[in-house]
């Protein structure tokens, strides 16, 4: 007697199907575990993600024969499966993704399972509203129009009295920098409480603009639950500031949804953290790329991400940072398959650009290899490379805004440094580095 259930399965691979123009398209990694086929791990991954369910059903209606998700593709582990745009609500990003990232991952089909990277059909991209800002916005209002822009952490990144803190900054600023950052885990402690060091940060952040006649801003962390989180988005805007910083994934998309609606009406930028990241994106067999998480962060509408650095403390490939940036600041990419990071076609129908953060284990000795890689419309976020500097902050924010100015005259590393003490101890330090 036939398997009914397994013949339900088969229905959701179809490979002579062609995908129609407003479906969402999904790459999947997919390893069946041991007693399955490809094509059996396939089918349910198509039918869990969609409609399907176990057993066969006499419950079926046109209409969910309609939505049923297809497995068209399987070349190797790769299997690239359809999705009708109507099962998804737009403008959801939590369904969406509790859709084709939700209990697919804990099937006993799959051994391992990947969710490689996504197509967006139009009518998702245009019921999302993207950044507010983006880049190009950004640079309008920090009025920095062509070398990289420049970050820090203080260190130790958690610790730091609101005193403390707020006098790092003004360092920081006054030597060269132009945005001061919370790190990810720095919210409101007893020793640093938010309301008290965004007073004082932004009065020191002030009296650094006065005194240096630049834009200068703070990159302050109000992640929190929801609702507090929007409370201090407005004690932010009280306050002079331009930006919030947000722990995207351990806040939660919903969140970060949220987030972006009030940002927009107290004209705030947002910069993404993405903390939490590697327990699921850095297994290259399971769970889901970095990349689909930019994607879905440019969708929501964050204006500054994280993407890595290739050459610093973090694990990430060359392919994939290079990727990650073409993610959030092309306005449209080709598809590319390459076998260890395929990527798919991708029309963003005018959704900004993501300004791309680097950061992880940076110094100015590795900066110009970073820049020759990622190009000089990006952040550069050094922490240890700024207060490790042999003579402190000021002088390390000063070696790193040298070393800029540097590269983007085409004057060599080494012998810019014959004139800026600090850009010199920097080197003595850490040295060079050229990573190609």
């Amino acid at each position: 007697m036939p398997n009914e259930s397994v013949e339900w399965y088969d229905d959701f691979v179809q490979l002579s199907y062609k995908p129609q123009d407003d479906e969402l398209i999904a790459i999947f990694y997919v390893e069946p575990s041991e007693g399955f086929t490809i094509k059996d791990a396939a089918g349910r991954v198509a039918s869990e993600s969609s409609v399907g369910t176990w057993s066969t059903l006499t419950t079926l209606t046109p209409l969910v024969k309609r939505l049923m998700a297809k497995a068209y593709e399987i070349k190797g582990n790769f299997v690239r499966i359809s999705y009708p745009s109507e099962l998804f609500e737009y403008g959801n990003m939590p369904q969406i993704l509790s859709s084709i990232a939700g209990n697919v991952f804990g099937m006993k089909a799959v051994k391992n399972l990947r969710l490689v990277d996504v197509s967006w059909p139009k009518s998702i991209v245009k019921s999302f509203s993207g950044p507010l800002f983006g880049r190009r916005g950004v640079r309008d209002f920090m009025k920095v129009k062509e070398r990289p822009l420049t970050a820090s952490v203080p260190k130790p990144k958690v610790g730091l009295t609101y005193e403390e803190h707020a006098r790092h900054g003004y360092e920081a600023w006054t030597g060269g920098l132009d945005l001061l950052k919370d790190d990810e885990n720095l919210s409101s402690q007893n020793f640093n409480s938010f309301q008290k060091r965004v007073e004082l940060t932004f009065r020191m952040r002030d009296k650094a603009e006065k005194e240096t006649g630049e834009r200068k801003s703070y990159l302050i962390n109000v992640t929190a639950e929801t609702d507090e989180m929007k409370k201090r988005a407005k004690i932010v805007k009280d306050a002079g500031g331009e930006y919030v910083m947000i722990d995207i994934l351990t806040t939660g998309w919903a969140a970060v949804q949220t987030m972006r609606n009030t940002c927009e009406e107290l004209g705030l930028a947002i910069h993404a953290h993405r903390a939490f990241h590697a327990s699921f994106t850095r297994n290259q067999k399971h769970g889901m790329s970095m990349q689909v998480l930019a994607e879905t962060a440019r969708l929501i509408g964050v204006d500054q991400l994280h993407i890595g650095t290739v050459i610093g403390k973090l694990e990430s490939s060359r392919e994939e940072v290079l990727a990650l940036k073409e993610k959030i600041t092309a306005a449209s990419s080709k598809e590319t398959m390459n076998r260890e990071l395929p990527s798919l076609e991708q029309n963003w129908y005018g959704l900004k650009e993501v300004f791309p953060v680097s950061s992880g284990g940076l110094h100015v000795g590795i900066l110009y290899p970073l820049l020759d890689m990622l190009g000089k419309d990006i952040i550069v976020q050094m922490g240890g490379g700024i207060w490790g500097h042999p003579d402190g902050g000021k002088a390390g924010a000063k070696a790193l805004r040298d070393a800029i100015d540097a590269y983007m005259q085409g004057i060599d590393l080494k012998e810019y440094a014959e004139k800026s003490k600090e850009l010199r101890s920097a080197l003595q330090k850490w040295g060079t580095h050229s990573y190609m």
